[in-house]
């Protein structure tokens, strides 16, 4: 029902969407119902300085916080790292002052009193208004305030809800008083990074200068979070707090920050455009057709023109195919008016499409060596990978074993700290790192074949976690010492000591820890219960009741124990692996198939990575088929195949991504491919080709990553609806979690190595070069979470330490430490090598006793250059990338070849190779727009592959336009291709790559010329 601005909430399950409001735009939330915990996922808990805080009970919210007031009296400290860069920022609070002394603080930020932002309920003038303090330290004329109106005044011992926006795109500040905008202040010329240095506080209480009174107040549910809510989304906090009536924003509504739309939709088409043809496809019954994405236009006196992209209807299911015939669907080509129809004969079949097998190998990360360019220099990818080696080398693993040791009881060593973030004490994540970890000590172990000395330091790490995590796992459901029971079965572990049921509580006093009841081969960093509550429908969230995907979890930690023997040839790793495969799958397959539809369908809960998928290679390793079933217990039905008859979904090509969490379910694809590998099952490879071309095609934005929604308003989930990224993308709380394009180029690169056509690398390339290149720091290994792409963006990088990890922080590790994985395959029987990407480096191709140098400058230089050592009969594929549309030549021994060079594919060279052999391959490079499939005068530049961003001095609201002749792009830009820095109009262009701490533009409103 709709009240006002405001729509009834939707039933939830877990805090993803608390109020409306997606959970990564929180910072952090203190509900102060008993503690000072942090009830986001951060897991930013606060502190108190002074005495006489308490809880206490109150009438209205059950058990709030109590400060008492005064020069002495307690206050609340909070973590500000986790501000990074944030531009924007809000803060709401429930206050209800003791007494009505002037000057108390609320809270405030900041260093000093130079430079700060505060709000005080009740400032100390004679007025008695409420007050935002803001200073920023740039002159005389730096000090602002916005207050509430003279008429409205706080009274004591009465709740309020007060709150504050800081909108740093649209330069306002704001303040709202029980759910409605008291006062705004415009041309705010500022954001919280300007008030942040090493000396900044957040107090909940007090002022960052400890001048004056602490609040005399009680205080429930303040909340940060890092962007400008909006209007709605501020009277939704107010009214759910004290309403049974839950309401959200409406969907459509736009945030604060959103990026505005061009005055004028300007269609981005070549000129003399006319027309779009129709088509005319077929399908099997039950198989929604595969339309094309784009068509060859119709231009003006039948001359040439590029192709044009057309959107079609999207079915939620394929009701329309489930019987022989015909039908009609129109669709549209965005920016005209023209409809194209395509006609859909449905036809019987009794027979399935045939499926690839595996074509294609990678080689092993020791035999391809990373290379500095022709002029001698350390290439980027270089400069990157050595960023996280010695960042590795720099860690402590005890800090990575501590969560397990505390799990099972056992003593840490002396003065070891836990890590931060996603595995502190509490947190029910933790462990998660310890699995990318491992992957990074393997992989970094297995790549330094070229230092000795460096591979012995990773590799005696590896051996040594994994020899302690072993020797947990070994006592995991085993009579102990003191102990005359134990429980050896995984499917009957009992509560806890002294505790009636199970809970996720992780305390250091209320933590379980008798391992002996907890099953055989049990291994994790926290104690079984979260996997049991899963089963039993537990919800994502804080709270002890709930859990947070404990599987996500676990795939971490035995695919890093995987890659330690696969990789990094340590047996025990199999072992300790393989006895937690035998645990899931006594429990899985004990559950009942609607249980397990429910936790693969719950929101993160649910989340389980890709444990299908180590599940499979398990099998694969061991030839045990139990895991084999285990793997298909993880099928995600709904997703996968649209309902327990497997009646559509993505096996049957229905559009089952939409709105979904992406990370969530990325892994789940590649886990299914992995299943096919071994079973054979096509359903399962229908499934990962079927996702990969809609995610490529419909969800995706120009750096190759995906989510980022404001419909629904989750900066973690795919849009609402396919081909909407203009309309329901470019959320203001980020877009491109950087571990999900990890997970694609994983995909992709799977994917390839079945069927090894070029789509699959050319997409490779552009995510490898603008995103994962473009999500670590210049100077450090701290690495993004979201890469934010509205105008005026700016990126931010954590955990350059490597203590304290998210999500994307853990896959950082994994990428910076393989960078050479995907630069060339082998054919299955030697016959062949493939080289997919244009990168200095060295393959030692033992089998064929050849050693291929690759010897080139680009993307600085459009040739490369392959040096042969040894001799044989085969064949070198060389991809022709689909931007290298300026005619492709290649060269052997200096002679041109006469050989098909489409864009979009690879060209091929078959003959003996001698020893001294060379091939030259040449790539002309060019200008290119990807425009958002919705709005195509939103558009990035590229040049080659790599993504040109525009420099902004600060944040934007607008899409910066630029004047360009779409016939010949090019001709409006000036630059120098060596450096790829370039210029149209007044933006000044560079690789996106590049920026690290200034703010940017990948979007650009692109205003076609003559």
């Amino acid at each position: 029902m709709t009240i006002g601005s405001l729509t009834t909430a939707l039933a939830e399950t877990g805090d993803q969407m608390l109020d409306g409001i997606g959970e990564t735009a929180m910072i952090a939330r203190y509900q102060l119902y008993g503690n000072l915990n942090d009830w986001s996922r951060n897991g930013l808990h606060a502190t108190t300085t002074g005495a006489g805080h308490a809880f206490v009970v109150d009438t209205t919210f059950g058990k709030v916080l109590s400060l008492p007031g005064g020069t002495d009296g307690a206050f609340l400290k909070v973590p500000t790292q986790p501000l990074g860069d944030t531009e924007s920022f809000s803060v709401t609070a429930w206050v209800n002052l003791k007494r009505s002394d002037a000057g108390q603080y609320l809270f405030d930020l900041g260093s000093d009193g130079s430079h700060h932002l505060g709000l005080v309920p009740v400032d100390s003038n004679r007025r008695r208004q409420s007050v935002i303090h803001l200073a920023t330290g740039d002159g005389p004329n730096d000090q602002r305030e916005v207050r509430s109106p003279r008429r409205v005044r706080l009274e004591p011992n009465k709740w309020v809800h007060l709150a504050m926006v800081l909108n740093a795109a649209d330069k306002n500040l704001s303040l709202y008083i029980d759910g409605k905008r008291a006062a705004r202040l415009n041309d705010i010329n500022t954001s919280i990074q300007n008030l942040l240095n090493d000396n900044a506080h957040l107090t909940i209480g007090h002022s960052v200068t400890n001048e004056g009174s602490s609040l005399a107040a009680l205080l429930y549910d303040v909340r940060f979070y890092r962007s400008a809510l909006s209007d709605p989304q501020i009277a939704v906090i107010h009214h759910n707090a004290i309403s049974d009536e839950q309401l959200a924003a409406p969907e459509s509504s736009e945030s604060n920050d959103s990026p505005g739309a061009p005055a004028v939709r300007s269609p981005l088409l070549a000129m003399g455009l006319v027309g779009v043809p129709n088509v005319e496809v077929s399908t099997a019954v039950g198989v929604m057709p595969r339309l094309p994405y784009e068509l060859s236009g119709i231009y003006q006196d039948g001359s040439d023109g590029p192709q044009v992209r057309v959107i079609w209807p999207s079915p939620r299911d394929n009701s329309s195919v489930t019987t022989a015939g015909t039908y009609v669907i129109t669709g549209q080509v965005p920016g005209t008016s023209f409809q194209p129809k395509a006609t859909i004969t449905v036809v019987d079949s009794t027979t399935q499409e045939t499926t690839p097998n595996k074509m294609l190998e990678p080689f092993p990360l020791g035999q391809v060596v990373l290379m500095p360019d022709r002029d001698g220099k350390p290439t980027r990818f270089m400069v990157h990978r050595d960023l996280f080696l010695q960042g590795l080398l720099k860690t402590n693993p005890d800090r990575f074993l501590y969560v397990f040791r505390d799990a099972f009881g056992k003593s840490q060593p002396d003065g070891l700290e836990p890590l931060g973030g996603w595995d502190s004490q509490t947190t029910r994540l933790r462990g998660h790192a310890t699995g990318h970890y491992l992957t990074a000590l393997a992989q970094s172990y297995a790549s330094t074949s070229y230092d000795p000395q460096l591979q012995q330091e990773f590799g005696d790490r590896m051996h040594y976690i994994i020899g302690e995590l072993h020797r947990l796992s070994q006592s995991s459901g085993r009579q102990t010492v003191g102990q005359s029971t134990f429980n050896a079965d995984p499917a009957q572990v009992p509560p806890g000591p002294g505790k009636s049921g199970y809970d996720s509580d992780l305390t250091h006093e209320n933590i379980r820890t008798d391992y002996w009841n907890w099953g055989e081969g049990f291994i994790s960093g926290y104690p079984p219960d979260q996997f049991i509550m899963l089963e039993q429908g537990a919800s994502y969230g804080g709270g002890n009741h709930q859990v947070w995907a404990p599987y996500y979890t676990l795939h971490k930690l035995l695919a890093g124990l995987l890659d330690c023997y696969e990789v990094g040839g340590d047996p025990k790793a199999l072992e300790v692996a393989r006895d937690m495969g035998l645990w899931v799958h006594c429990r899985l397959s004990q559950l009942p198939e609607e249980t397990r539809r429910k936790m693969w369908n719950s929101y993160i809960a649910g989340e389980y990575g890709g444990m299908n998928e180590v599940m499979a290679r398990l099998y694969r390793i061991t030839n045990d088929k139990r895991f084999l079933d285990a793997a298909m217990l993880f099928d995600n039905t709904n997703f996968f195949f649209g309902d327990s008859q497997h009646r559509h979904g993505l096996a049957k090509n229905v559009d089952t991504i939409r709105g979904r969490h992406a990370n969530q379910h990325i892994p789940q694809i590649i886990g299914a491919l992995e299943t096919y590998r071994s079973s054979h099952d096509r359903s399962y490879y229908y499934v990962a080709d079927y996702f990969w071309d809609l995610c490529a095609q419909g969800y995706m934005y120009s750096i190759g990553g995906v989510a980022g929604a404001r419909t629904p308003n989750n900066a973690e989930c795919f849009t609402a609806e396919p081909n909407t990224l203009f309309q329901n993308g470019l959320s203001p709380g980020g877009q491109n979690e950087t571990c999900a394009t990890y997970n694609l180029l994983k995909l992709s690169r799977e994917l390839f190595m079945f069927e090894p056509v070029a789509k699959y690398m050319d997409y490779y390339e552009r995510a490898l070069y603008n995103h994962i290149l473009a999500s670590v720091d210049d100077n450090t290994p701290a690495n993004t979470y979201h890469v934010p792409l509205n105008p005026g963006a700016r990126k931010s990088f954590g955990n350059a330490r490597m203590d304290g990890f998210t999500c994307c922080n853990g896959t950082a590790l994994e990428s910076g430490t393989k960078l050479q994985d995907s630069i060339y395959f082998r054919k299955n029987d030697d016959s062949a090598l493939y080289v997919n990407l244009f990168i200095p480096s060295t393959l030692h191709w033992k089998s064929q006793q050849v050693v291929l140098s690759q010897s080139t400058n680009f993307p600085f230089a459009d040739t490369t250059r392959f040096t042969l050592q040894g001799s044989g009969d085969f064949a070198i594929y060389l991809r022709v990338p689909s931007w290298a549309t300026s005619g492709v030549t290649v060269r052997v021994n200096d002679q041109l070849q006469t050989v098909e060079s489409t864009p979009g594919s690879y060209l091929k060279l078959k003959r003996h190779w001698n020893d001294g052999d060379t091939i030259e391959l040449k790539l002309p490079m060019k200008f290119s727009l990807r425009p958002l499939m919705d709005q195509p005068n939103i558009a990035s530049l590229l040049y080659g592959p790599v993504l040109l961003a525009a420099e902004e001095s600060q944040p934007r609201r607008d899409f910066r336009t630029v004047h360009l002749p779409i016939e010949e792009i090019g001709q409006a830009i000036s630059g120098d291709p060596t450096t790829l820095h370039f210029q149209a109009d007044d933006a000044k262009l560079k690789p996106f790559y590049e920026f690290y701490q200034g703010f940017h533009s990948v979007y650009l409103n692109v205003d076609p010329t003559p």
